[in-house]
């Protein structure tokens, strides 16, 4: 035999050794054709509700709702008091976002602060508030979560809206909590 015959006859020995697919079996645990249905056990456990009953159940699709407002609306000028695409300051935005989705939150980032439930770091999803100590003691700015390790808001400094992560060393000194209104 010669090599290139030789190497040939290698490839496709190898080949229909290791394929799998090409014998016809069903791998486990698939069932097989025409096979009866396994039997059930016993029921799937149905969660507790949480703390507030049926209301406290968040739907995870209006906090993208929110979070994709907020991020339409990057670049947006900031203004000191506002509240609308023309300009916004922090908690104007905030009420403005989930003004669009059809979710009514106070104005001052001192009432939104108190606005709904507080969450732990980790449990944060799209659509949450963060707030930061920026001047003082207490809440003094806000943005709104859209995943990850980024929030979306209005800050003075930038000018306008923008995304930023939470993790940057000016906004992890100065993060004090996230509540939940959603």
């Amino acid at each position: 035999m010669t090599r290139p015959a030789a190497f040939v006859f290698v490839i496709v020995a190898a080949a229909g050794a290791g394929g799998c697919a090409s014998t016809g079996a069903t791998p486990r645990p698939f069932p097989a054709p025409h096979a009866p249905p396994p039997a059930v056990t016993a029921p799937l456990p149905v969660p507790p509700a949480p703390p507030g009953g049926a209301a406290a159940l968040r739907n995870p699709a209006a906090g993208y709702g929110v979070a994709g407002t907020a991020l339409s609306l990057r670049g947006a000028p900031y203004r000191n008091g506002g509240s609308d695409p023309a300009g916004f300051d922090c908690s104007g935005f905030v009420k403005y976002v989930f003004g669009q989705n059809g979710i009514s939150v106070p104005r001052t980032v001192s009432e939104q602060f108190q606005a709904g439930r507080q969450v732990g770091g980790p449990q944060l999803e799209a659509g949450d508030l963060v707030f930061f100590s920026t001047s003082g003691r207490g809440a003094s700015h806000v943005g709104i979560a859209i995943g990850g390790d980024e929030f979306v808001h209005a800050p003075s400094g930038a000018g306008q809206v923008k995304v930023e992560r939470m993790s940057a060393p000016y906004w992890a000194t100065r993060f004090i909590g996230a509540r939940r209104v959603l």
